[in-house]
């Protein structure tokens, strides 16, 4: 990853990440932890679920992404490439949606 990118305030994560060692990693670095629990924590966590559900988002446009085949399975060389067909595509499947 780039070292311009700004720092991340929220974890969007599913119920495979729900771990203590997690949320105080997350919790160390100023991060908000937004994790379901697994039906087997003793110790409740509250979520809040409305930011939860922009997990779904990202998640059906890395879908969308991933349908260009050219995406899934990276055949660019350079990173530069790769991200000019990541918004080629991005704008395709805009035009798609509207």
């Amino acid at each position: 990853m780039d070292d311009n990118l700004p720092e991340p305030c929220i974890l969007l994560a599913d119920r495979g990440y729900d771990s203590d060692k997690v949320r105080e990693t997350m919790e160390a670095r100023d991060v908000v932890p937004v994790i379901p629990m697994r039906k087997s924590r003793k110790l409740r966590v509250a979520v809040d679920r409305t930011l939860y559900r922009l997990r779904n988002l990202v998640e059906r446009c890395f879908n969308r992404l991933k349908n260009a085949r050219r995406v899934a399975t990276r055949y660019d060389k350079t990173a530069e490439s790769f991200l000019g067909f990541i918004n080629i595509t991005s704008i395709r499947l805009r035009r798609l949606s509207t």
